[in-house]
């Protein structure tokens, strides 16, 4: 008894099998975590430590290198790029793909221990070093305060309460609040007062640094128990700082701070990261959800949530949504499923009106339960319902009724010829249960290298891997198992049975039997043709415009805006708010949002937040929809420059994959920061004569004007005046410093000593500044210890990778053009490579050309193995060789149709497409088993193999074609999806144009190896 003759006799057990799927499906498809775009890890950590003080060089000899040589001693590390500003020094760190997100944390721990033990070992003006190894966290809601009155402390406060009460929302996972800006104690001195007072500045700074220092004051042993000691005297508040006693005259007066200083409390002077929301001042609560939630339901709780806090809200305060992830899986993931269902629908009404009403229900309904059983084990292997799980859906519903089509197709045959309807589903399941299975096999492991792939890529689309295998697997069983049961219910069997009578009499078998035996008279005129049209279409492919990840359908772009280095934050949000203002005047515009200083926070993770700059900010206009967005992006392009004169702008679209920061980078490393400077002058020109690039600029930046007082040792030596010294007083006459911090409940806020601001000095007064001799005991000019002072230009940004400087040449392609940055960069690649370079430097590429070379590289890595083990599946299958080489003869000629469906379309061939087109040889391998299987059978007949090939042909000819049609048509829906669209054209094009040479070329490559000549017989 074969599985089909037990389904079919065994009615409870294939109907509890069908309920199951029918009931689990449904239920599991309700369970299945829900998300816009699958997450892959973000495999990299920031390491930050500052050097007050320091230039760049002497930031990253003293800081960054020894940092990077300690990390690269860590043997999971892929790449290490750095960096160093003055007193600042920024490295990235990023593991190699092998690594998962079971093991990061094990490896943060371990290079958090390499750097503690060597921050004993840098320099004594470093202070802590910090590791940010949480960098990939996503935040998918981001909620912008703005509250008219309230300054950034108030609305903190209130963000502080939102905080508490949000993360008490169960599946938020963290909360992370962006845009605050630090309060400051502000010690003001007075020179003056201090000098009347003949005390020391540094004195005074040194007393508010020790006051309030944690310092263990031991332990003592009291009746058997041991005591800590802990002495009081912190200072908690400005009236406590104000009364600090500073010195104690021997007339018994006693000197406290505010006697010389003014104490106040209030917001940095020269902010950090400032946010806008519409040009209002705001602060950001970004919140990320746990893993493994429905993203849908928390948004929804988190909602009702906010609306319950509503009432408590401060008067004027504004909650605006810059994100929310949950609204935009909701409409993602119904768009997706009416897609899906839109392709069901297709598939169904092709097999009602091609199979018959019976045998198109039946196909129909093994087809639904299908898709309900991927449901049932997408749910029980975590696998997520989003963009990627679902389109991979879609693309296998046509390959789901092959199977069933095949069996289908088998009974009818069987019935037509008087067999019982038992009788004909035990025979063609018999026949074709292994080659099926075989083909299924070769199916999934098409898709394996996506699957297997280990890079942020591979990880991205892998669950398209995981639903195809899920799918097409189940599809195998419901087809031998679900198909003959229902036949057995819906189908009839013949009344009057004439076995004489051929069941492939129709026009269209008539029609392709003459074509057949056409190709198969002329076989090799027929090779011939097919080898001249894929020469031509490799030809014509190479005309095919080239993508990596096209741009998502959010209605949201970015603007980059650098102004020249060396600019002052504040200069920087002063330009920023004017280009927002001018923006926000834009029709069409929704929001602006715009960060000064650093990228915002991580809301989706294909978003690359830029590090730390001055001049650096970030405009996201949200747009009213992606059409309009096109035309306010077009439009900004045109005016900006012309706007705005002193700032450089970059824009850039949100794409679905994982992208680099720019598209076209060209890396130049070598160890002389002017040589390096000089190549790039010469990339850069190459790049600016190509009209497709845009924005073309390099990451070292302009060079800056550095003051340098030529400090005289000797003369300061004589008056006990040391270089420090004389850099906290210039400090202290500029803008002050930090001297220590006040514990404000779990705050901590920083002291800083400056001088009133009648008394601070200006550039042109440098020399009339006062330092403290404590030689003299009194204050003298800063003169007396200066040579002068001279004007220096100075590097303001070292950057370097892999522990070499490395500059980087960086450039966009024109978003608004029809061009992709591929074919830009295949313009200027050769010329760059031309440059003739000074020993010891080189040129590497980075940007999109990287990132798809490391996808493909990924995914070539198991793609032998895979098309091995899909050729040795042949091989057994057939126990032949010569008989899998009549199928592979096949695969390469779907590029005849991808390049015809590509160029016809004028779609790029992107990333996806390049799956679609690996892919493509698992469906034509598979409808070239059935064909040949067919070929076998009926040779075992005895047949004359002439006629056993014509006629095998001819029986296939419905099953292939409705397979293929079925997966063709399948398609539409994702057509149209900017994601999917250029996959779904290489598998459309691809496979209707392959399998009608299937259906030729098969038996004109099985007559050639096998030598079979034309016959007379029977025709």
């Amino acid at each position: 008894m074969n599985i089909a003759e037990y389904s079919i006799k065994n009615k409870v057990i294939s109907w509890l099998f069908l309920v199951i799927l029918a009931i689990g499906g449904v239920t599991s498809f309700g369970n299945l975590s829900r998300l816009e775009d699958p997450a892959f890890t973000i495999k990299d950590a920031m390491i930050i430590s500052t050097y007050p003080g320091a230039t760049s060089m002497e930031v990253e000899e003293e800081l960054t290198y020894p940092l990077e040589k300690e990390i690269r001693q860590l043997p999971y590390i892929d790449k290490i790029t750095s960096t160093s500003s003055s007193g600042m020094s920024q490295i990235m760190v990023s593991m190699k793909m092998d690594y998962g997100p079971d093991e990061l944390p094990q490896i943060w721990d371990e290079m958090r221990r390499k750097i503690n033990d060597l921050q004993p070992t840098l320099p004594s003006g470093v202070n802590s070093v910090q590791i940010i190894d949480d960098f990939g966290d996503v935040f998918g809601v981001m909620i912008m305060l703005t509250g008219d009155g309230y300054d950034s402390v108030e609305l903190k406060q209130y963000a502080d309460y939102l905080t508490r009460e949000i993360e008490l929302v169960e599946g938020v996972g963290k909360v992370s609040i962006a845009g605050d800006q630090q309060e400051q104690m502000f010690v003001e001195m007075s020179l003056e007062r201090l000098a009347a007072l003949n005390l020391d500045m540094s004195t005074v700074t040194s007393l508010l640094a020790q006051q309030n220092s944690v310092v263990s004051a031991g332990e003592v042993m009291l009746s058997g128990q041991s005591l800590t000691i802990r002495p009081n005297g912190t200072l908690n508040t400005v009236e406590e700082l104000e009364n600090l006693i500073i010195h104690g005259r021997d007339t018994g007066n006693l000197i406290r701070l505010k006697d010389v200083a003014d104490v106040t409390r209030g917001i940095q002077e020269k902010p950090g990261n400032v946010l806008t929301y519409n040009g209002k001042p705001a602060i950001n609560l970004g919140i990320a959800f746990s893993s493994g939630v429905n993203v849908v339901e928390i948004g929804n709780a988190l909602d009702t949530e906010l609306d319950r806090l509503e009432s408590i809200k401060p008067a004027g305060v504004e909650l605006n949504y810059f994100y929310n992830q949950a609204q935009e899986v909701d409409k993602s993931v119904a768009d997706f499923l009416i897609s899906l269902v839109e392709a069901v629908a297709i598939v169904i009404i092709v097999l009602l009106f091609a199979m018959g009403l019976r045998s198109g229900l039946i196909i129909g309904l093994v087809l639904l339960l299908t898709v309900f059983g991927t449901f049932i084990l997408m749910d029980y292997n975590d696998v997520e319902l989003h963009r990627i799980s679902l389109g991979a859906l879609i693309i296998a519903l046509g390959m789901l009724v092959d199977n069933a089509i095949v069996v289908v197709e088998g009974i009818l045959v069987g019935l037509k010829k008087g067999k019982t309807k038992l009788q004909a589903a035990k025979d063609i399941v018999t026949q074709t249960q292994w080659p099926l299975l075989g083909a299924t096999i070769i199916a999934i492991t098409a898709f394996a290298p996506i699957g297997l792939s280990k890079d942020a890529t591979g990880e991205f689309m892998g669950s398209l891997f995981w639903v195809l295998c899920f799918s097409l697997f189940l599809s195998w069983v419901t087809a031998l198992t679900l198909t003959p049961f229902l036949a057995e219910m819906l189908l009839k069997e013949e009344d009057k049975v004439d076995e004489n009578e051929d069941p492939y009499k129709g026009i269209l078998f008539v029609v392709f039997g003459v074509c057949l035996k056409v190709a198969l008279r002329f076989r090799w005129l027929t090779v011939v043709s097919m080898v001249a049209l894929l020469a031509v279409s490799v030809v014509g492919f190479g005309m095919v415009k080239q993508q990596f990840f096209p741009p998502s359908n959010t209605p949201m772009f970015y603007v980059d805006m650098w102004m020249p280095e060396g600019t002052d934050v504040r200069e920087t949000i002063k330009q920023t708010e004017k280009v927002e203002s001018y923006i926000r005047q834009q029709d069409n515009v929704e929001f602006v949002t715009t960060t000064v200083g650093q990228g915002m926070q991580r809301f989706a993770l294909t978003y690359q937040p830029e590090k730390s700059y001055e001049a650096y900010s970030q405009l996201q206009i949200r747009t009213t929809d992606r059409d309009t967005m096109f035309e306010v992006l077009e439009e900004l392009d045109k005016d900006l420059a012309n706007q705005f004169e002193q700032p450089t702008f970059q824009f850039k679209l949100i794409e679905f994959g994982p992208s680099p920061a720019s598209k076209i980078e060209a890396r130049i490393s070598g160890a002389d920061p002017q040589i390096l400077r000089s190549i790039a002058v010469q990339v850069e020109d190459i790049l600016l004569a190509d009209p497709g690039s845009r924005n073309v600029r390099h990451d070292w930046r302009e060079r800056t004007k550095e003051l340098v007082p030529l400090f005289n040792e000797s003369k300061a030596r004589r008056l006990g005046i040391s270089k420090t010294d004389l850099s906290e007083t210039l400090q202290m006459a500029f803008g002050g410093y930090n001297i220590g911090l006040l514990r404000d409940g779990t705050h901590m806020l920083p002291i800083v000593a400056r001088l009133p601001e009648a008394e601070r000095f200006d550039f042109e007064s440098l020399n009339n500044v006062k330092i403290w001799s404590p030689s003299l005991q009194t204050y003298i000019p800063v003169e007396q210890v200066i040579d002068g002072v001279e004007l220096q230009w100075s590097e303001p940004l070292i950057q370097r990778r892999d522990r070499k400087r490395t500059l980087t040449v960086l450039a966009d392609h024109d978003v608004l053009g029809d061009e992709t940055p591929a074919s830009l960069f295949a313009r200027v690649k050769p010329k760059v490579e031309a440059l003739v370079l000074p020993a010891g430097y080189e040129i590497s590429w980075g940007g999109e050309y990287e990132s798809s070379k490391d996808a493909q590289e990924s995914l070539f890595g198991s793609l032998p193995m895979g098309y091995l083990l899909m050729f040795i599946i042949t091989m057994l299958l057939f126990n032949s060789v010569r008989k899998p080489l009549v199928i592979w003869f096949t695969v390469p000629l779907s590029i005849i149709g991808v390049s015809i469906g590509l160029l016809g379309t004028n779609m790029p061939f992107s990333f996806t497409a390049f799956l679609g087109l690996l892919s493509l040889s698992g469906m034509i391998l598979k409808n070239g088993i059935v064909l040949l299987d067919q070929i076998n059978t009926e040779l075992s007949t005895g047949k004359d193999p002439y006629l056993a090939v014509v006629d095998s042909a001819i029986s296939r000819v419905r099953p292939v074609s409705m397979a293929a049609l079925t997966t063709i048509l399948g398609m539409i829906p994702l057509v149209f999806d900017a994601f999917f669209g250029s996959m779904a054209i290489t598998i459309m094009a691809g496979l209707g144009f392959a399998t009608v040479l299937t259906l030729i070329v098969v038996p004109v490559m099985f007559a050639i190896l096998y030598r079979i000549k034309p016959s007379t017989a029977g025709y």
